[in-house]
């Protein structure tokens, strides 16, 4: 048997579930109700009510991004000091949370938030205030930071096991002190690790929509969510599929990055 024809179940796959629906969402989106060509879907990403959604959802997203990087940088640098392989249990507890549901997840977070949840009961035991926690900008940055950490931490962890330890040693032997060793020899050699990374928690956070639902209510409204309606009960799939093409300019962006600086895939988790 031709070994390239076992490629011939996946090309099926991917051509029925990847390339079909993509060229739809490109035909809708280009397209108006009577099937005439038009960039108004694409264009009405600039009404005021889509724009500020969009913005919305780049400052969140970037100050999860932001969050998760600055919490997953450490970590990786501890699970690293301490020669913890890949395949330790500490490494396995922590992917843990990643085999239960996403939906679950966050709906644990909700009740936690709530107004009669875990943490507003804990306050009113301690004779504490209760706190408005669900529903605001805050409460989904932290579903977004909690769901999609591990996908900052994978990456730049799988870099930093590659680094190896004489280079360290030899910049020590030269006189760099631990800051020094981070600035110059660390942070450069997971440059890979940390695009990768920046790009797998950016993307989604960018374009969920079951967060915002979630722990945003109905008040705040993200880009995902618009999207989402125009989909499940505008039925207007046209303006849906113009709007999504714009979030697809931002995943192009991402693999462009990804291609510029992990050439050799030393970020990837899998």
């Amino acid at each position: 048997m031709n070994k390239k024809s076992l490629s011939g179940p996946y090309l099926i796959w991917m051509f029925g579930f990847i390339i079909i629906p993509l060229v739809m969402i490109v035909i809708y989106g280009l397209t108006d109700q009577s099937g005439a060509f038009t960039l108004s879907n694409v264009i009405s990403i600039s009404s005021p009510e889509h724009a500020k959604a969009l913005w919305l959802s780049l400052g969140l997203s970037f100050i999860s991004t932001l969050i998760c990087l600055l919490l997953a940088y450490p970590l990786a640098m501890i699970l690293r000091s301490k020669g913890i392989g890949q395949g330790s249990f500490i490494v396995f507890v922590f992917v843990l949370p990643m085999w239960m549901n996403f939906l679950l997840r966050t709906l644990a977070w909700q009740t936690l938030l709530e107004r009669n949840g875990v943490i507003n009961g804990i306050l009113s035991t301690l004779h504490l205030p209760k706190q408005n926690l669900i529903n605001t900008p805050g409460a989904i940055i932290l579903g977004m930071v909690y769901n999609f950490l591990p996908f900052m931490v994978l990456p730049i962890y799988n870099v930093l096991m590659k680094i190896d330890d004489q280079i360290i040693r030899a910049a020590r032997d030269l006189g760099a002190n631990s800051f020094q060793v981070l600035i110059r020899i660390l942070l450069p050699l997971s440059i890979p690790g940390i695009v990768s990374g920046i790009t797998m928690v950016f993307v989604p956070a960018l374009t969920t929509f079951v967060i915002s639902n979630l722990l945003g209510g109905s008040k705040i409204l993200l880009i995902g969510n618009v999207i989402e309606q125009e989909f499940t009960r505008g039925s207007n799939w046209n303006l849906g599929s113009g709007l999504s093409l714009v979030l697809m300019l931002f995943i192009l962006i991402s693999m462009a990055l990804i291609a510029k600086y992990d050439k050799n895939g030393e970020g990837s988790t899998f």
